[in-house]
């Protein structure tokens, strides 16, 4: 007996599998140096205190509360201790102005439920984080990239495109980058937040990396500047300064798009663990987070300094890297026509591995990119990495 075909929904076809996530499959193997995936390192995660934290909530008279259902907006002390952080950094932030989320890549989502259409369009900073691009293309809306340079994106490119293609919003990772590890200037993002005032778009700032600071000031964020205040979403994580696998999130949102945002939320999960959200208030309460997150500046540092160190006896004369502030990455392009998809069989073999540079475009690729993080490995390990993956680049 023949069954049916199965059929995928259609808005499926145009989305692409993450190069990132298959290529993680590959390199279990613990011989291989991957500097594929934008990982945090798993010994500098804050075991005990997190162990601590989820056996408070699972102690006393409350703990049952803590495994029930909960408002779909989020903790109520989570928020509060979010907000707090928040504004202590340059943010003013309340606790209303937040939305809770499995992971800020949810946010993210639910934003795009929230406010695109099929076919809306979305700017992009050319190259941009890839899940991004993954959650505009399911949300069925037409990309539109953005001319980047050193110091992000160029703004008067972005008024051309504003004025062009009328995008509903706008997308930037603007402190240190995926996939490109560049922080926009203060300058641009005041020009930023004028344009998009001026034309009625929506920015989305995600800022899972802004923490992760190892040379000079803090830029305050977009979200902060006076014209953006009324139509600028701001995404948050604890994956980067505390775990991944907690999966939380929070969106900053403006008053007029809340309910809305609520709602979408709703329909997706309800709300996000009850659990995982009193153990991370917990854990915010009764842990120096300043603390630990300088813990991980001083180890990511080093790694970040060794890696930028092996650089130029690592890659081909000619190529050019990016020597960034903070965050996870380094983007490099390799000189010529060279396709560094081609390259990756090789340097798999050599048991390194980075993740190539094309998927991370909308529009037309540069196939000479490759993306390289720093974050997982120790100094030494990077060492080592750097020198296989120089044996496969200049082969």
């Amino acid at each position: 007996m023949l069954s049916a075909p199965i059929r995928a929904a259609q808005r499926l076809q145009g989305v692409a599998s993450s190069p990132v996530r298959d290529l993680l499959a590959l390199v279990e193997r613990p011989e291989v140096i991957s500097f594929a995936g934008g990982l945090p390192a798993p010994e500098l995660f804050d075991l005990d205190g997190l162990r601590a934290a989820f056996d408070r909530v699972l102690s006393g008279p409350h703990a049952r509360r803590h495994l029930q259902y909960a408002p779909t907006e989020g903790n109520a002390d989570l928020r509060a201790l979010v907000a707090a952080r928040m504004s202590a950094r340059g943010l003013p932030t309340e606790a209303a102005d937040l939305v809770v989320t499995t992971g800020s890549q949810q946010g993210l989502t639910l934003v795009a439920a929230a406010l695109l259409d099929a076919g809306a369009a979305v700017a992009v900073e050319e190259p941009t984080y890839l899940a991004a691009l993954q959650c505009f293309q399911l949300a069925g809306a037409r990309i539109v990239p953005v001319q980047s340079d050193e110091h992000g994106i160029v703004p008067e490119a972005l008024a051309d495109v504003l004025a062009a293609e009328r995008p509903t919003m706008l997308y930037l990772v603007t402190t240190f980058a995926n996939p490109t590890g560049r922080t926009l200037t203060s300058d641009r993002r005041a020009a930023v937040a004028a344009l998009a005032a001026e034309h009625g778009t929506w920015v989305v700032e995600d800022d899972p990396y802004g923490e992760l600071r190892y040379r000079g000031e803090p830029v305050p964020a977009l979200a902060a500047e006076p014209a953006a205040a009324d139509r600028t979403l701001h995404l948050g994580s604890f994956s980067k300064i505390a775990a991944p696998g907690l999966r939380l999130g929070w969106v900053r949102t403006p008053p007029a798009l809340r309910a809305q945002l609520t709602v979408a939320k709703q329909a997706a999960d309800l709300h996000t663990s009850t659990i995982d959200q009193a153990a991370a208030a917990a854990y915010l309460a009764g842990t120096d987070l300043d603390a630990h997150i300088q813990r991980l500046r001083n180890a990511y540092r080093a790694r970040r300094d060794a890696m930028m160190s092996a650089m130029p006896a690592t890659v081909p004369a000619g190529s050019t890297w990016t020597d960034p502030d903070g965050g996870m990455f380094t983007w490099v392009r390799l000189p010529g026509d060279v396709d560094a998809t081609g390259l990756l069989p090789a340097a798999l073999a050599a048991d390194v591995a980075f993740v190539p540079g094309a998927p991370f475009y909308a529009a037309r690729p540069d196939p000479a990119t490759l993306r390289l993080s720093f974050t997982t490995h120790t100094p030494e390990e990077i060492t080592e990495g750097m020198r296989r993956l120089a044996y496969c680049l200049r082969a």
